[in-house]
């Protein structure tokens, strides 16, 4: 009876384990000891790819790569693994899933920066580096009165609580996304701008201060927007990536997306490679 009740819990223990809907977090034990390295029979190791292209540069040199693979072949949990290794190298890494932050079916570059920039900032507090980008205490007041609806930030308020509002405010109002938008294109260089010098240059001296070799994000996620057309006709990946890929390299840090699968069969896979200057790294399915 003993030998039953133990295999029946071990049953159900093993079936959670392999619940496809949950990411493994390479960096928890828990979590290790289930892990598979696939990459004997997915022909490379795509994961020590992306982590030599970031630790071989200078320290003073960004980074820019792209990832993609079928939706369920395993990024997330590569990408947590990829964390791992750059972390235990000194790094300082921000992970976030996008879809948690932008509706997938309707995203735009401001979209993006502004995820990047609330994302960092949180790390940053959570670390005890506080940073106040001044030009955006100055956006947050004009975006407020842009939308005609009151968002209470004080003066005080850190980066990532103005954001995270202000994100709230428009993500379930195509409306207010729209005004907020219109409002924010013509500013897109000078958002950028601000991110790189006021955000991610004084997260970079901070880190260093502390014995980090620099600053990393992964923007997981970003493979699942919509092929949608936008009202010109361009697809959703088409714009983000190919249209508009040169602002989202021109971040000041080591920066990681995940792109749909689709850009490497588009027309335009050409520009795509060209914008960012590097190659898609595809991760293969496991035969």
């Amino acid at each position: 009876m003993g030998k039953q009740v133990l295999s029946e819990l071990d049953l159900i223990k093993f079936y959670k384990a392999c619940n496809p809907s949950k990411t493994l977090i390479v960096g928890n034990p828990e979590d290790q000891q289930y892990y598979i390295d696939f990459a004997s029979v997915r022909g490379s190791d795509i994961i020590r790819k992306l982590e030599r292209t970031i630790t071989l540069l200078s320290e003073n040199q960004p980074s820019c790569q792209l990832f993609t693979g079928h939706i369920g072949c395993g990024k997330s949990t590569e990408l947590f693994r990829l964390k791992d290794k750059l972390e235990k190298q000194g790094y300082h890494v921000v992970y976030f899933e996008s879809s948690e932050d932008l509706d997938m079916g309707d995203v735009d570059i401001s979209d993006i920066l502004l995820a990047i920039a609330r994302q960092v900032s949180e790390s940053m507090e959570q670390t005890k580096i506080k940073i106040k980008p001044g030009y955006f205490q100055k956006l947050f007041t004009e975006v407020s009165e842009v939308l005609q609806t009151p968002i209470e930030l004080s003066t005080e308020a850190e980066l990532s609580v103005g954001i995270a509002k202000i994100t709230a405010k428009t993500k379930n109002s195509p409306k207010l996304r729209s005004q907020l938008r219109q409002y924010l294109e013509p500013r897109t260089s000078t958002i950028l701008e601000s991110i790189n010098q006021e955000l991610l240059e004084r997260a970079n001296i901070e880190l260093k201060r502390r014995d980090k070799k620099g600053l990393v994000v992964i923007v997981d996620n970003l493979d699942r927007v919509d092929n949608s057309p936008k009202s010109w006709g361009r697809t959703q990946p088409e714009y983000l990536f190919v249209d508009r890929g040169e602002q989202l390299k021109k971040l000041n840090c080591h920066v990681v997306y995940t792109i749909p699968l689709t850009l490497m069969f588009s027309n335009d896979y050409g520009r795509l490679s060209s914008r960012f200057g590097v190659k898609p790294k595809i991760l293969p399915m496991v035969p």
